[in-house]
């Protein structure tokens, strides 16, 4: 029977699930523990009915990390966590991190600078990466390099993907800066216009996130990248859905871009075919 965190990575229809599958069912199993935890704590701020409700939730799923880490966590996810964090060694810190990038979106709805938003960015993103390559498992510390600048480009790729969604309700993670520098207004973007000033911001935009994949690829250590398969799919992954938004000439309001199944199968299968043969 699928366990709890199973369930749940794969009713997200995340883009990581394609790329746990290829991996031993240890690595697997602790993959859903950490994704599902995240989600869990996003779900208590995006779901939240108000936002003192939302504080609350954040603050339950703080506790429950502290037991994690040194008590009897309540939530089976939080008992799979504990398991996970035990057998790979991961730093609290990470977690605790996780948890500080998501209670930003409960005070901050816009970013002056890149530099703002990158602090969000490595909080709710990269961290995620340095968690994950503790368990893929690795030697060569520049590895945690790679995993930050491939965090910074799955987070903008997200960012592009969900302007829409996100302008909904209230957020805008377009610097500030940027919006005024390519004459796009905050209006215009809450009521989902679709502008000429709006493809050249786009365009500027996902030009960075490739520039953060591009990164992250002469960053990985030639050495571990066996060990790195299913970080490398995800990577292949979220460049593809970039790709789908520069196909559409950047038009993320009339039609919400995502990838198949069936695509996603076949980029982990390619990705998993090209590593074999760098063997």
């Amino acid at each position: 029977m699928p366990s709890t965190t199973a369930i749940i990575t794969k009713a997200s229809r995340t883009n990581f699930y394609y790329a746990f599958l290829f991996l031993p069912k240890a690595q697997r199993e602790a993959l859903y523990a950490v994704y599902a935890f995240s989600r869990l704590v996003d779900d208590a701020v995006d779901q939240a009915v108000s936002p003192l409700a939302a504080e609350e939730a954040v603050a339950y799923w703080r506790n429950e990390l502290a037991n994690v880490y040194g008590g009897k966590p309540e939530e089976p996810v939080a008992r799979q966590l504990a398991e996970t964090a035990k057998r790979f060694r991961i730093p609290r810190d990470y977690f605790d991190a996780l948890i500080d990038g998501v209670e930003m979106d409960l005070t901050r709805t816009r970013y002056e600078t890149f530099e703002q938003l990158s602090h969000y960015c490595y909080r709710v993103a990269s961290v995620v990466g340095l968690i994950c390559i503790e368990i893929f498992g690795y030697r060569n510390p520049a590895t945690k390099d790679y995993a930050i600048a491939q965090g910074m480009a799955f987070q903008l790729t997200n960012i592009l993907r969900d302007i829409k969604t996100d302008a909904t309700k209230g957020r805008i993670y377009i610097p500030q800066e940027e919006l005024a520098r390519f004459g796009y207004g905050e209006a215009e973007l809450l009521a989902h216009r679709y502008t000429d000033a709006f493809v050249e911001l786009m365009a500027f935009q996902c030009e960075r996130a490739r520039a953060y994949y591009d990164k992250a690829a002469g960053l990985l250590p030639v050495e571990e990248r066996r060990s790195m398969l299913a970080s490398e799919i995800m990577g292949g992954i979220y460049r593809r859905l970039l790709d789908e938004i520069e196909a559409r000439c950047y038009n993320v309001f009339d039609e919400e871009i995502r990838l198949s199944a069936p695509t996603k199968l076949l980029i982990a299968l390619r990705v998993w075919a090209g590593n074999r043969s760098r063997r």
